[in-house]
């Protein structure tokens, strides 16, 4: 297998886009149960333009996974330091490119000088969070309807910024 991640471009939206709506319809069940109103709404701002739009705003950081050269995955942190989107096609799943994705923008959010991300998890995506040191902060509705899971992950003092400076200490006693 090979596999690329890249910043994503305009170019990729529609293949993008792709990931993004079967990944919700066909990994996310548990989230969505088939419901026809969440999943309109789910998916009403999944569109090649919308994708198109977030992929060129200047304060975004996509990437894009391709295996074998096609798109199989779609990751996107803000500014703000939120993981927006992180998702993978069904046949994409379990074979290390969500965690490929993950690192490499906990990486960007790192030289950005965020010190911790933050998402919103679907229950399908929450044990993948989990696992990889992000903390569950309680649940919270999401706009189309779903329950999300909202998680954390502090960064600057994570071996995921391990160039990012230290926290000074405001005395030099010790705690005992």
């Amino acid at each position: 297998m090979s596999l690329e991640i890249r910043i994503a471009a305009s170019t990729d939206a529609e293949a993008a886009c792709n990931v993004l709506r079967r990944s919700i319809k066909e990994c996310c069940e548990l989230d969505h149960k088939n419901d026809p109103a969440i999943l309109d709404a789910w998916l009403g701002n999944k569109t090649p333009q919308m994708v198109a739009n977030w992929f060129s705003s200047p304060t975004n950081y996509s990437l894009v996974a391709l295996s074998e050269g096609a798109v199989v995955g779609v990751a996107l942190l803000t500014g703000a330091g939120k993981l927006a989107l992180c998702y993978l096609l069904p046949e994409a799943q379990r074979r290390g490119i969500g965690k490929a994705l993950l690192t490499r923008v906990e990486e960007q959010a790192c030289s950005w000088g965020v010190k911790a991300l933050q998402l919103h998890s679907t229950a399908s995506g929450k044990d993948f969070f989990a696992q990889r040191g992000y903390t569950d902060a309680g649940k919270v509705r999401s706009p189309y309807g779903v329950e999300t899971v909202f998680f954390w992950k502090q960064l600057d003092e994570d071996a995921t910024c391990p160039n990012a400076p230290k926290r000074k200490k405001f005395c030099n006693c010790n705690s005992a």
